[in-house]
């Protein structure tokens, strides 16, 4: 074997590994584009309506949203829509490897902000969850209730690794307290990309408990984080499975831009306009 040779034995594995870490920026970017469009409406729509003291304005995309004379939930409710804008302002902004380089103090206490935000914002979302009407029910509640359970301790695990300055560890249990604090937000991006792939409410049900929303329930943060495990998993794996998961991140990424689309145009934007 000659030396020459090497280099050209290890360009599939190059490839393989580029084309992974090319998915995964790809996907990155989409979802900023999303959660920058997903802030904007909370900011806009909930953020200005109760600046002007119109809470009641809520109850028209929240069910069991603002109750008079309810002081302990409508607190929860807002504060809960607080910490999300939070978190979806937060959360991407501490996965980009050029602000964790250059400004380290800013990715160290943004990171604190947002894990405290993150578990604030389970904990009100459980409160929440059993104490106000929602749509699905049981299964929304359920699945509302095991994806703050798991925030919660990702969130912890992300944080302990952190102080033990295992970094490596610390940054895979950040991204997976990232992909299921966005739950909320996959289950609307999810919704909305079912819709438009079948052209209408297929599996919805009339009172929003269909077999998809079902699905959805748990799905809308089950999905994603089984895509991370799988990323992780590649990125240890050979040339053949990199490119697979790259495939697959890529046509998942192309599903999430179209529900992204369908959110902004049809659920967003037609509300703060």
């Amino acid at each position: 074997m000659t030396d020459t040779a090497l280099p050209e034995q290890d360009l599939p594995r190059r490839l393989a590994e580029r084309a992974l870490r090319a998915s995964g920026v790809f996907w990155f970017s989409v979802a900023m584009v999303g959660q920058a469009a997903f802030v904007l409406y909370i900011v806009l729509f909930y953020g200005r309506s109760g600046l002007a003291g119109d809470y009641a304005r809520w109850n028209d995309v929240l069910v069991g949203g603002w109750r008079t004379g309810d002081m302990v939930g409508n607190a929860t409710l807002a504060l809960h829509l607080l910490l999300a804008a939070v978190i979806t302002v937060g959360g991407p902004l501490q996965l980009i490897p050029a602000v964790r380089r250059r400004w380290p103090m800013f990715h160290r206490w943004n990171g604190r902000t947002y894990m405290v935000a993150a578990m604030l914002a389970s904990l009100g979302g459980l409160y929440l969850a059993w104490t106000r009407d929602l749509a699905g029910e049981v299964a929304m509640q359920v699945g509302i209730s095991l994806n703050g359970v798991l925030i919660v301790v990702c969130a912890v695990m992300a944080w302990r690794l952190a102080l033990a300055k295992r970094f490596d560890e610390h940054r895979r249990w950040a991204l997976r307290t990232f992909v299921l604090v966005s739950g909320v937000w996959f289950f609307r991006v999810g919704l909305m990309a079912w819709l438009l792939a079948n052209r209408g409410p297929v599996g919805i049900g009339e009172d929003f408990d269909g077999p998809y929303v079902r699905f959805l329930a748990y799905g809308c943060y089950l999905v994603p984080l089984a895509v991370l495990e799988l990323y992780f998993r590649a990125q240890r794996a050979g040339p053949a499975a990199r490119v697979a998961t790259a495939a697959v991140v890529g046509v998942l990424t192309l599903v999430m831009a179209l529900g992204i689309l369908g959110a902004a145009m049809g659920m967003w934007l037609p509300r703060v306009t």
